[in-house]
């Protein structure tokens, strides 16, 4: 099995970081391979709703986007992590994120999603609920652990001091392992969920 994790912060190694990586330490435990891009400092611009991933099933824009695509299609779970900026996700990883659900058209069921963000004071929650959204909307079940999974922290160090914080994402990556495993033996003893046509109702024609 294996996990993707997202780094939307442009310090490689900052608070969202740390959060992650320890994270990473229990996946490792739990025999799951994981594999973390860093795309805060890459140059990625917004979705321009053209639909031409439509016809070449992949973004218009040959960058981050595209090579993350193919790793998200073969992995288990999904980890997004981001820095609060003005009770947001900063603007880099929302564009990424904005284009890599919308241009990636293969089936994300039961995939698990997770998302863990780091301020230094507040924003928190506003920016989880946010994050949260890609994986709700793309039939992904949310893992969860013992609180909101946010790290405090102006800084790695700071963030390292977050006792509870740290916790936290212990407890969210174990479940998250769980998860995953079961949802795997699940599929081998009853498949996927049967799915109908799509219905897009338009309110307005």
């Amino acid at each position: 099995m294996k996990v993707l994790l997202i780094n939307g912060s442009p310090h490689r190694e900052g608070s969202t970081y740390t959060a992650l990586h320890e994270m990473e330490k229990v996946f490792q435990q739990e025999g799951i391979e994981t594999e973390l891009v860093h795309i805060g400092m890459k140059p990625v611009r917004g979705c321009i709703a053209c639909g031409s991933c439509y016809k070449t099933g992949k973004c218009v824009f040959d960058d981050a986007v595209n090579e993350t695509a193919a790793k998200f299609e073969v992995c288990d779970g999904l980890v997004v992590g981001s820095p609060v900026y003005y009770a947001s996700a900063n603007a880099t990883l929302i564009g990424f994120l904005d284009r890599l659900f919308y241009s990636t058209h293969f089936d994300k069921t039961m995939k698990v999603g997770a998302s863990v963000v780091s301020a230094r004071r507040g924003g928190l929650s506003a920016t989880f609920d946010e994050l949260n959204k890609y994986f709700t909307i793309s039939g992904m079940p949310v893992a969860s652990g013992q609180y909101w999974n946010s790290i405090h922290g102006n800084s790695a160090q700071e963030a390292a001091q977050d006792l509870e914080g740290l916790q936290i994402m212990r407890t969210l990556a174990r479940n998250m392992s769980f998860l995953m495993k079961s949802i795997q033996l699940g599929k081998e003893a009853y498949g996927l969920p049967e799915k109908e046509e799509r219905v897009s109702t338009n309110f307005i024609r």
